[in-house]
């Protein structure tokens, strides 16, 4: 078994103040794959005080010197991908092919967008053409706690890391202690990289412990979260006391709104968009609205595709899904798949319980509910899994007031030939993000939500404008 108890902090790796021994599971097997620690309020001071040391060097250091460090870490990073990929397979249950292009990819996507956006990018400007005297200076927020999640680990690792970096902030990653071990082989990285001793610490612990002691902690100036909409309410409340800024990426129940006039391929598209990742992603388009006329044939389309999706150990190679991530979320998942059926909705694919064959590991079947209206707990509610609502809408105007009718807002998703249809639905549909007829977003654009999905933006430009404080200052001396 792996054993990783050190936590990297001040440039070094250190053993723990306390030993609290915490298991990894492979959710495949079911099976310890490795052990680390839980972090003390100790461990979480010792690397808040050594990003506070750090900080006043990293911040003021020009920001191309801060870009030629980002710079190395990806050219780093690019030499890593199996270690990364087999750490994010074994320990969150990506299948291994999707591991090393997906979850890995995502991290170098990001650091290259990061310092691409970083060059463009004005810290200090004059107010206006007009008032040259009054200048603009975008800083640091200063030290930031940076809480990840176990699902897509590196995706959000790099979007906290290279924006906190580039904006000149020094940082304490937490990840998730489900998926502790890409981690620290980012740290690894990070170490190799070069970064000055402070500006990047990484303490392993859970939610209640090292993140409430960062959210909480005074000389942390600024929380950047991903994770579960309740979690986001509780480091809420934990930093409110200092007043620091908290930066949220929450859950989704996203709507997926398929008009009559969709390209053929949408009802496929989006089945096997749901179901990427074993349906754990915070922006899986998890209901699907289908106008009427199209309904019965898109219900058996949706059905025939679930049912072609295989699934299988995180470990073998293909095309297949994986296991959820655990216990915990395995059985949250199956009593959401039966209360679908206890409240009425009609099961076209999948179902409780494993996948024939299986009886152990966190396997899920890929499920369909059709006739589902948006009342019942699973239209409602962020199952988090491989399950897909189907609910039909007559006109535009309902699909709107279906689609809104959730306290989520991350990401919509609308399927039609008719541009100025789509462009209405866009303008009308509230979320942070809109892709329409499987059109992605482009390198560099705003990843983020509104309502309970929410606040704040990664990515690209915006990304870093998220970890800076803006300063007027008036009198500015001409140079």
């Amino acid at each position: 078994m792996i054993e990783k108890r050190d936590f990297y902090i001040n440039g070094k790796w250190v053993a723990p103040s306390a030993p609290n021994d915490f298991n990894v599971i492979d959710p495949s097997t079911e099976e310890p794959c490795a052990v680390i620690s839980l972090g003390s309020q100790a461990d979480t001071d010792a690397a808040v005080a050594a990003a506070k040391a750090a900080l006043g060097d990293w911040m003021y250091m020009p920001a191309a010197e801060r870009i030629a460090y980002l710079e190395k870490l990806l050219e780093v990073y690019n030499t890593r991908g199996e270690d990364m990929a087999q750490a994010i397979s074994m320990e969150m249950g990506a299948p291994i092919d999707m591991a090393r292009t997906q979850q890995f990819g995502s991290g170098s996507f990001h650091l290259k967008n990061f310092i691409r956006a970083a060059k463009e990018f004005e810290f200090d400007a004059p107010l206006s053409e007009k008032f040259q005297n009054d200048r603009i200076i975008k800083e640091a927020v200063g030290v930031a706690a940076l809480i990840t999640p176990w699902n897509w680990p590196m995706n959000q690792i790099t979007l906290k890391v290279g924006a906190a970096a580039v904006a000149g902030c020094t940082m304490v990653l937490k990840p998730s202690e489900q998926s502790p071990l890409n981690a620290m082989v980012f740290a690894e990285m990070m170490d190799e990289a070069g970064f000055p001793a402070g500006v990047f610490n990484l303490v392993n612990g859970d939610g209640a412990g090292v993140g409430t002691q960062l959210s909480s902690h005074p000389d942390v100036d600024m929380v950047s979260f991903t994770g579960s909409t309740r979690a986001g309410t509780a480091i809420s409340k934990a930093a409110a006391d200092t007043l620091k800024k908290v930066h949220l990426e929450l859950g989704g129940k996203g709507a997926n709104v398929v008009f009559e006039d969709a390209d053929e391929k949408a009802i496929k598209r989006g089945v096997l968009h749901m179901m990427n990742n074993s349906g754990q992603s915070c922006n899986a388009p998890s209901r699907m609205l289908v106008q009427r006329p199209i309904y019965d044939k898109a219900v058996e389309t949706a059905a025939e595709v679930a049912n072609s999706v295989t699934v299988g150990s995180a470990h073998d190679e293909g095309r297949h899904i994986g296991p959820v991530v655990n216990e915990v979320q395995f059985k949250k998942i199956q009593d959401l798949i039966q209360k679908g059926i206890d409240e009425g909705a009609k099961l076209v694919a999948g179902g409780v319980g494993r996948p024939d064959g299986m009886n152990r590991g966190f396997y899920v079947k890929p499920t369909i509910f059709a006739d589902v209206n948006n009342q019942m707990t699973i239209a409602r509610e962020e199952i988090f899994g491989p399950v897909m609502t189907m609910i039909p809408f007559d006109s535009e105007e309902e699909a709107i007031e279906i689609a809104n009718d959730t306290v989520y807002g991350l990401t919509n998703y609308v399927q039609t030939q008719d541009g100025e249809r789509a462009n209405r639905m866009a303008r009308k549909l509230r979320s942070g993000m809109v892709e329409m007829n499987g059109a992605s977003r482009s390198p560099g654009a705003p990843f983020g939500g509104m309502k309970q999905s929410g606040n704040g933006r990664e990515g690209g430009v915006y990304g870093i404008e998220d970890f800076l404080e803006i300063k007027a200052v008036g009198g500015w001396a001409a140079e």
